[in-house]
């Protein structure tokens, strides 16, 4: 779903010429998105990882917007989705419905992901799309220290829990 004179949304495999743009995407979106959670890294660190780890040796896709720069980040870790993150003036336009369905493509057999418990409208999003919350902490094994979710998503629904 497009707006009037977006273009369309190509999603492709990100090239080391994205990271610096997906880097910016993900700071972002996780500075609008999560304003009451510290992040434990400078904005040169995320761009160091995405630069070094994410887009060399994750696999690493990018929404990249008709003659606009890259709009969406989404990275595929095993069988987990641990990154998706959208240019704040670009939700609520399908993108993330598209980068979930490639991400199940991608993974038939299940996905799990992270996501902060104050995030309530990553809540809504995952479990639209047949995520399943099983397992809650107290941020203790994460870097912001922040309490998070756990979801799953599972085809079939046979309950055995993604990467156990």
């Amino acid at each position: 779903m497009n707006r009037e004179g977006d273009g369309p949304v190509l999603l492709r495999r990100a090239a080391a010429a994205d990271a610096r743009a997906a880097a910016g995407v993900w700071l972002a979106s996780f500075t609008a998105a999560l304003p009451t959670v510290v992040r434990p890294r400078a904005d040169e660190e995320v761009l160091d990882y995405f630069h070094h780890v994410l887009v060399p040796l994750r696999e690493t896709w990018v929404a990249e917007a008709a003659g606009r720069d890259v709009v969406g980040v989404m990275v595929l870790e095993e069988g987990e989705l641990s990154q998706l993150y959208l240019a704040p003036d670009w939700r609520g336009r399908g993108i993330g419905d598209r980068f979930v369905a490639l991400a199940k493509e991608r993974r038939p057999a299940g996905l799990s992901l992270w996501t902060f418990q104050v995030n309530a409208p990553a809540h809504r999003f995952y479990e639209r799309h047949g995520f399943t919350a099983v397992e809650w902490t107290d941020g203790a094994g994460n870097e912001e220290r922040e309490p998070d979710v756990r979801y799953v998503w599972e085809p079939w629904g046979t309950g055995a829990a993604v990467g156990s």
